[in-house]
């Protein structure tokens, strides 16, 4: 799977502050059909006003909960604007937080401003992939497609426990995370019929790319041993090339989508 994604762990206590969601396996809730109801008329009465000493009570009552409760108001807040032509996207505090809670290795105390602003441009090509990916219904995942993500997600992981207690710090349940990857498996699906599946590989490619890199690359790595014969290493060496080929071109798809598309950073991190 195609990674748009570029961490000391934390201490139990720390972690375990949280009880984890179980991840449950991918299962779409049909939507039920909306019937608005007619709203009762009620007559205009004064509002009762509050008394001040019941106001000031209600702020120290604030100011005693809990860090997870109090930062939900921060988790939420708008971060930038996504526009590449089709939609506009908007991108909040909890979808850096989300991202971050997957990379294994990043610290989830206090993120940093270099972490935030990675998570950030992370986002920012996945949305403008994604909206270009809309114009291709026909590589919408399937249900077996996000469950194999998730598989692969929860190997990246020493255990399934310690994806769940990351979920659990930020916020991050079954159903969103299920959301993620299956935007994530649209965006690879879209990159492999994009890209991939055009990328030409010649055996002169190869045979260069074995007498000039990877022959080399061997004596220097592992002076006392026979460098394989170029029929040993010849997939090898054209996965190699043609993943490099891959992501030479999303770079430069995503630098003109980013050239065209409008994008509005409304709290800086």
């Amino acid at each position: 799977m195609f990674r748009l994604m570029r961490t000391p762990k934390e201490s139990d206590s720390e972690m375990n502050r949280q009880s984890p969601t179980p991840l449950l396996p991918y299962s779409p809730t049909p939507l039920l059909p909306f019937s608005p109801s007619p709203r009762p008329r009620v007559s205009a009465s004064p509002r009762p006003r509050v008394p001040l000493s019941a106001f000031c009570l209600l702020l120290a009552a604030f100011c005693f909960l809990p860090a997870s409760a109090k930062g939900q108001e921060v988790v939420d807040k708008m971060v930038a604007t996504v526009n590449g032509g089709v939609q506009t996207d908007l991108i909040t505090y909890s979808d850096l937080l989300w991202q971050l809670a997957l990379q294994p290795t990043t610290p989830l105390a206090n993120p940093s401003p270099e972490a935030l602003n990675g998570a950030l441009r992370l986002v920012e090509d996945q949305r403008l992939i994604l909206q270009e990916a809309q114009k291709l219904p026909t590589i919408s995942p399937t249900v077996e497609e996000i469950q194999r993500a998730l598989t692969e997600l929860v190997k990246q992981f020493p255990s399934r426990a310690e994806l769940e207690q990351r979920m659990a710090r930020v916020g991050l349940t079954s159903d969103k995370l299920n959301e993620i990857l299956e935007q994530r498996v649209r965006i690879d699906k879209y990159l492999d019929f994009r890209f991939r599946s055009f990328i030409v590989i010649t055996q002169k490619d190869i045979a260069d790319y074995y007498r000039d890199v990877y022959a080399p690359r061997f004596k220097s790595r592992y002076p006392e041993r026979i460098v394989k014969t170029l029929p040993e290493v010849h997939d090898e060496i054209e996965k190699t090339l043609t993943e490099s080929k891959v992501e030479s071109d999303i770079d430069d798809f995503l630098d003109t989508a980013r050239e065209r598309a409008e994008i509005v950073v409304l709290n800086p991190m």
